[in-house]
C-alpha cells in the first residue's frame, strides 16, 4: 500500500466525527495515560507493603466489587442529572481517592479505600458510553467505539511501561501521578464538553413509544426494572458476562498457568504485551473492514475466536506458541469490542443509555470477580487444560447465544424484531434526533 494510500485511510478512518467526540477521547487517552492502581496493586501491596499474597487478592476483589456497584449507580446519574455532572464527578472523586490510597497505611483503610477507588473509576463509563452515543452518528458509532478503545489501549500501553519506572522510583508517585491526570480529565471534560443528553419532550419525542402506542404521547418512564424486564437486552449482557469471563483469562488464568509451566514473568510480559501491540496496530485498520458489516456474523465469529483462542493455550509449548494464541483472541477483541458496544447502543432507548450501558458496564464488573475464582480453583483442582477447555466451551455458547437472540433484529433501530425466547417483548425507543457534524444535541 502507497503512502498517499495509507493517508487517504487514515482520514476516512477519523473524519466525519464531530469535535465533542474528540474531545471525549482526549479525556480517555489522558485517563488511560495515568493508570496505575489497576495495574501495580498487586505488586504494590505485596512487594513495597510486604502483606500476603491473600489479602493483596482481597483488596483486588474489593476494587472489582466497587465497579460492580458503581455500574448501576453511575447509570441512574448518567440519566438524570447528565452525562457531563456524572462525569465531573466520577473523575474527580476518582483524583481524591486515587491519592488518599497512596498514604493509607492500616490493612482496614486500603480495603476501604481500594473498594472506593472500584467505584469511583468505574463510575465514568457509563456517562461515556451514553455521551459518545448522543454525539455520533449511528452509522458512525462502531467507528468510533473502535477509536475509542483504540485510545485506551494506547494510554494503557504507555502508562504500564511509564508507570514500571515510576515504581522503581516510588509508588507514592505513581499515585499521584495518576490522581493529577484523572483531575485534568476532569477539568477537560468540564471545559470542553457540553450536556448530551437528550431533552423529553423535545426532537424524536414523538417517535414510538412501545408496541401498543399510538407513536405519540409521553415517552415511558425507563427505570432499572425496564432494563431488566428488556429480553433480548439482558441475554446480550449475559453474553458480554461469558465473554468477558475468557478474555479475563489473560491476565488471570495465562501468568498462573504459565509460571507453573515454568516460564518467568517476563516471558508472561512479552506474551500478553503481543495484545497490545496488535490493537494499537490493527484496530482502525480492522474496524474499517468491518464496521458496515453483519453484526451478527461479526460476533459470531469473534465469540469463536475468543473461546477457541484461549483453549489452543493448552497445546502451546514454546513462549512463541503462546504469543500466537494471543493473537488469535486479540483478533476477537478487535472486532468484538466496537461491535458490542453498538449493539449495546442499538438495544438502549434514548433517555435510558445511561441505565442500560450501568448495567452493560457491570457485566465486565461481575466478571472480573468471577475469572480470578474460576482460574484458581480450576487450575488447582484439575490443571490449566481444564480451564482452557472451558473457555472454548464457553466461546461456543456466546456464539450460538449472539445468533439465537439477534436473529431478525433491524439494523435501523430497536424494537422491530421479536422478543427473544423467553424474554419480554422490549420497548421501541423514542426516534433519535438528527445530530448535527459539528457537536451534540445543544452544543453551540
Amino acid at each position: 500500500m502507497s503512502a498517499a494510500s495509507l493517508r487517504r485511510a487514515a482520514r476516512e478512518s477519523v473524519s466525519g466525527l464531530p469535535r465533542a467526540f474528540w474531545w471525549l477521547w482526549a479525556s480517555t487517552l489522558v485517563n488511560r495515560l495515568g493508570a496505575f492502581v489497576a495495574t501495580f496493586m498487586t505488586l504494590y501491596l505485596t512487594l513495597d507493603r510486604g502483606y500476603s499474597a491473600s489479602f493483596a487478592g482481597l483488596v483486588v476483589a474489593l476494587h472489582g466489587l466497587g465497579g460492580v456497584i458503581s455500574s448501576l449507580v453511575a447509570g441512574v446519574m448518567t440519566d438524570r442529572l447528565g452525562r457531563r455532572p456524572t462525569l465531573l464527578a466520577a473523575q474527580a472523586s476518582t483524583a481524591f481517592s486515587v491519592a488518599l490510597l497512596g498514604f493509607m497505611e492500616h490493612p482496614a483503610a486500603i480495603a476501604a479505600v481500594a473498594l472506593l477507588v472500584g467505584m469511583t473509576s468505574n463510575a465514568s463509563r457509563p456517562a461515556v458510553a451514553a455521551m459518545m452515543a448522543d454525539i455520533v452518528r449511528p452509522e458512525d458509532r462502531v467507528r468510533a467505539f473502535a477509536l475509542n478503545y483504540w485510545a485506551i489501549n494506547l494510554g494503557f500501553a504507555v502508562s504500564a511501561t511509564a508507570a514500571g519506572l515510576i515504581a522503581e522510583y516510588s509508588y507514592l508517585a505513581g499515585f499521584l501521578g495518576e490522581a493529577a491526570l484523572t483531575l485534568a480529565c476532569a477539568v477537560l471534560v468540564y471545559v470542553k464538553l457540553p450536556e448530551s443528553r437528550p431533552e423529553r419532550g423535545g426532537v424524536g419525542a414523538s417517535g414510538p413509544s412501545g408496541p401498543s402506542s399510538g407513536g405519540g404521547g409521553a415517552e415511558p418512564e425507563i427505570g432499572l426494572g425496564t432494563v431488566l424486564r428488556d429480553g433480548r437486552f439482558m441475554g446480550v449482557v449475559g453474553l458480554s458476562f461469558l465473554i468477558s469471563l475468557i478474555f479475563t483469562q489473560g491476565s488471570v488464568g495465562l501468568p498462573v498457568a504459565m509460571g507453573s509451566a515454568g516460564f518467568s514473568p517476563g516471558d508472561y510480559g512479552l506474551v500478553i504485551a503481543v495484545n497490545g501491540f496488535l490493537i494499537v496496530a490493527l484496530q482502525i485498520p480492522v474496524t474499517r473492514l468491518i464496521e458496515h458489516r453483519d453484526p451478527q456474523k461479526l460476533l459470531v465469529v469473534s465469540a469463536l475466536l475468543a473461546g477457541y483462542g484461549f483453549a489452543l493455550t493448552a497445546f502451546a509449548g514454546p513462549v512463541w506458541a503462546y504469543a500466537l494464541t494471543v493473537c488469535v483472541w486479540t483478533l476477537a477483541e478487535i472486532v468484538n469490542s466496537p461491535t458490542q458496544m453498538g449493539l449495546v447502543v442499538q438495544l438502549s432507548p434514548v433517555h435510558g443509555r445511561g441505565r442500560y450501558q450501568g448495567v452493560y458496564t457491570m457485566s465486565w464488573a461481575v466478571a472480573a470477580l468471577v475469572a480470578p475464582l474460576m482460574a484458581g480453583f480450576m487450575i488447582d483442582r484439575w490443571g490449566a487444560d481444564w480451564l482452557w477447555a472451558t473457555t472454548g466451551v464457553l466461546g461456543t455458547v456466546a456464539a450460538v447465544g449472539y445468533w439465537l437472540l439477534m436473529r431478525g433484529l433491524s439494523e435501523s433501530g430497536r424494537g422491530t424484531a421479536p422478543a427473544a425466547a423467553g424474554g419480554s417483548e422490549p420497548k421501541a425507543a423514542p426516534a433519535e434526533p438528527p445530530l448535527p457534524a459539528s457537536g451534540p444535541v445543544g452544543a453551540s
